[in-house]
C-alpha cells in the first residue's frame, strides 16, 4: 500500500482551504449586497409610505396589489387588510376609482374578481372598479397600470415591506405613486414574509438594471374612465 506524500497532501488541504476561504467570502458578500439593497429600498421610499389616510396626498386611483384571499381555511389577514383599507378610503371619500391587480391562474383561483366581489358588497359601484388580471407579480401591476390601464398618479395598497418595493419600481418607470401601509400580522408568518421579501427585492433590482424585464402580458389599451371624487 502507498500513501500520498506528505508535502502533496498539505499542498491539496492548502487548496482546499483556499477554496473555501473563497466561498466564505462570497457569500458573505452576497449577504451584504442583499442587506444593502433591502435597506436602500426601504429609504428610497420612505417619503411616499403613509400609514395614516388623512396623511394620505390626493390620487385619482387606487391601485390594490392582489394576494390569496385564504391561506388554507383560514382568511388570509394581509388579504383582508388590504381590502379594508380600500374599503375605508371608499367611505371617506379620499378615492373612487380602484385597479385591483393580480393573478388569474385558473378558474377556481382568481384574485382580481375575489378583490372586486369584496368591494361591491362594500357598496363600490361597478363602475368605479378595473380588473387587471394579468398582475403576475408586482412589476407586473405597477407597469401595467401605466402602459395598459393609463393611470400614472396612484396610489398603492399593500403592506410596507411591498410599499417600499412597489415604489421602487414605480419610481424606475417615473410614475407618479404613493403608498397606502396596512399593517401586516404579527408573529412568525409576519418575519417569514419578510425574509422572503430580502430575496423579492433583490431580484427586482437585477430585473430592473441587469436583465431587463418586462410584463408578461402587455396588449392593447383600456384606460381607467376617472371618476372624480368628491369634495
Amino acid at each position: 500500500m502507498t500513501f500520498p506524500a506528505l508535502p502533496n497532501l498539505w499542498q491539496k488541504l492548502r487548496v482546499l482551504k483556499r477554496a473555501l476561504l473563497f466561498c466564505l467570502a462570497l457569500l458573505t458578500c452576497m449577504l451584504l449586497g442583499m442587506l444593502l439593497i433591502d435597506t436602500t429600498i426601504s429609504f428610497q421610499g420612505s417619503d411616499r409610505v403613509f400609514q395614516n389616510i388623512d396623511d394620505l396626498p390626493e390620487r385619482d386611483v387606487a391601485l390594490v396589489l392582489g394576494t390569496s384571499k385564504y391561506i388554507g381555511r383560514q382568511l388570509n389577514p394581509f388579504y383582508q387588510y388590504r381590502i379594508d383599507a380600500a374599503i375605508k378610503l371608499h367611505q371617506l371619500k379620499r378615492v373612487k376609482n380602484f385597479l385591483l391587480s393580480g393573478d388569474n391562474a385558473h378558474r377556481s383561483y382568481n384574485e382580481p374578481w375575489t378583490m372586486k366581489r369584496d368591494l361591491l358588497k362594500a357598496g363600490i359601484e361597478d363602475k368605479n372598479i378595473t380588473l387587471d388580471y394579468a398582475g403576475f407579480r408586482t412589476l407586473d401591476s405597477i407597469v401595467r397600470a401605466k402602459e395598459v390601464f393609463e393611470a400614472n398618479h396612484f396610489v398603492i395598497i399593500s403592506q410596507k415591506f411591498h410599499c417600499e418595493r412597489a415604489l421602487f419600481i414605480a419610481n424606475h418607470y417615473d410614475i407618479d405613486s404613493v403608498c397606502l401601509a396596512v399593517p401586516s400580522p404579527e408573529g412568525l408568518a409576519n418575519m417569514k414574509i419578510r425574509m422572503r421579501e430580502i430575496l423579492a427585492r433583490t431580484k427586482a433590482v437585477l430585473d430592473l438594471y441587469v436583465l431587463n424585464v418586462q410584463p408578461k402580458f402587455l396588449g392593447p389599451k383600456e384606460p381607467i374612465s376617472i371618476q372624480e371624487s368628491p369634495q
